[in-house]
């Protein structure tokens, strides 16, 4: 479910979106420093029968972001703000290669970027400014030296390669995520 799906059925259910949420936060006191993210799910759990995952996507919009150019209308740029802007053109170019193979999808998260074919996602990308870590759900498929078991890094894909540099996201890496493609 991308995250535009998680606000939608929000306000399906609950007749507000996320402005509506944040001014009644901000009046029970939710967004102050310090609150915790366990107090925001739990009140949006009590108050409003959210699930985790709902709350969450909630949440998401509520806490304000560590970049302060981080702009709230781009919440993909968001994961390349600051020390970890040198990922953006990659990421760009590995998703254009991408969808030379079909459509591609970007649904952001808080931590990572599903890549989603339909409504299926095959792979995820989480940036850091050291690397990016790449999570590639390719079930049956034995890890490798380089192509390690995902394990308990991300339980939404099968394998993981660390990315330290621009040359290492090569063919191996680009068949892995067709083939990712393919099965999804």
């Amino acid at each position: 479910m991308s995250f535009q799906a998680y606000l939608d059925t929000i306000a399906a259910k609950t007749g507000m979106g996320p402005a509506d949420f944040r001014v009644i936060a901000q009046d029970k006191g939710l967004l102050e420093p310090g609150v915790k993210t366990g107090a925001l799910v739990e009140w949006l759990a009590a108050d409003y029968g959210l699930g985790r995952g709902h709350a969450m996507a909630i949440v998401a919009t509520l806490k304000p972001t560590r970049a302060a150019d981080v702009n709230a209308d781009d919440p993909i740029g968001a994961h390349f703000a600051g020390g970890k802007a040198h990922w953006r053109s990659d990421f760009d170019s590995l998703v254009e290669h991408l969808r030379e193979h079909g459509p591609v999808a970007i649904t952001p998260s808080t931590s990572y970027l599903s890549l989603v074919k339909g409504t299926a996602k095959f792979a995820v990308v989480a940036v850091t400014a050291n690397r990016l870590d790449i999570g590639i759900k390719l079930k049956g498929d034995e890890p490798t030296e380089r192509f390690e078991a995902a394990g308990s890094w991300n339980s939404m894909v099968t394998h993981r390669v660390r990315i330290a540099s621009s040359d290492q996201i090569d063919d191996d890496v680009l068949e892995w995520l067709r083939r990712a493609y393919d099965r999804a």
